[in-house]
């Protein structure tokens, strides 16, 4: 039965992820969110044989029909990730869908909007540097909100991890100071390196990214996926350097150097990711 409901949940992902392509490609473009999809290159109008998620592209061993284009990675990985992420928070919170389903409901679909977004900052930024003010102002709103409609029920002992320790429901109160003060102090910091450089070390977006982290994830859980995303940024960053100067760069064609400007918020999002859906800490 889990096994099922999982790979329903994992599809639903693949479908959404799909969605989450056309608003990574279309946002702050003269495109609308709605409409066929087409060839990037010849804008061949896709038939829906063309438009399954994953499985379409490895029919079309990664071209267009049309026109032989190659077909970004980006489609296939994006739809992948999103339907991990859908069967990972069923998983989450697989013990409320058979206790109270629509509390169930609530819940999930308020995770599933937040880490749809997650993705969409995640890869935008790593196409463009920059994280749209938009987005990072809808997760805000959602993040915030949370904190005073969600609770956690059941709590176990703290050892047992954030995705151990009960289950969440909807529930109005109000939120400690610490767990509203969390979003801006996680953001200091960002914030702080923004002023000081001029915006060279590190973007004011990362700095409204970590306000949402922080409202997400809470006291110490949210200082716990900082830590994970410096870590995998700096192991990714000094990989990229040392591939660069050995000439094994062949995927990007960019020399990379301490000085290389490197997107963030993908490491923000996978640490808060890891720290979430798997209950990792430091301790």
């Amino acid at each position: 039965m889990i096994t099922i409901l999982t790979t329903i949940f994992f599809i639903l992902g693949l479908i959404i992820g799909s969605f989450l392509n056309v608003i990574i490609l279309r946002l702050n473009t003269q495109k609308s969110f709605g409409g066929r999809s087409g060839c990037m290159s010849c804008q061949n109008k896709l038939t829906w044989l063309e438009l399954i998620p994953v499985f379409s592209f490895l029919g079309l061993r990664g071209r267009c029909k049309n026109c032989k284009t190659k077909i970004s990675l980006q489609y296939p990985l994006v739809e992948l990730i999103t339907g991990f992420i859908f069967a990972l928070l069923f998983l989450k919170f697989q013990d409320l869908f058979f206790v109270n389903t629509l509390s169930f409901t609530f819940t999930y679909a308020y995770y599933a909007v937040v880490f749809s977004l997650f993705v969409v900052i995640a890869v935008y930024d790593l196409k463009h540097k920059i994280i749209p003010d938009i987005l990072s102002l809808v997760l805000g709103i959602l993040t915030l909100a949370g904190l005073f409609f969600l609770q956690i029920d059941g709590l176990l002992p703290a050892s047992a991890g954030w995705a151990q320790a009960g289950y969440l429901s909807f529930s109005p109160h109000l939120p400690t100071l610490l767990g509203f003060f969390i979003g801006p102090i996680m953001a200091f910091p960002f914030a702080f390196f923004w002023l000081i450089s001029a915006g060279k070390w590190m973007g004011l977006g990362d700095a409204k990214l970590a306000i949402s982290l922080g409202w997400l994830l809470g006291f110490p859980f949210a200082l716990y996926g900082l830590v994970f995303a410096f870590w995998i940024g700096a192991l990714v960053g000094l990989s990229l350097i040392i591939f660069s100067r050995l000439g094994s760069a062949s995927l990007s064609n960019k020399k990379y150097g301490m000085k290389s400007e490197i997107p963030f918020a993908p490491y923000l999002v996978l640490g808060t990711s890891l720290v979430f859906l798997f209950g990792l800490g430091l301790f």
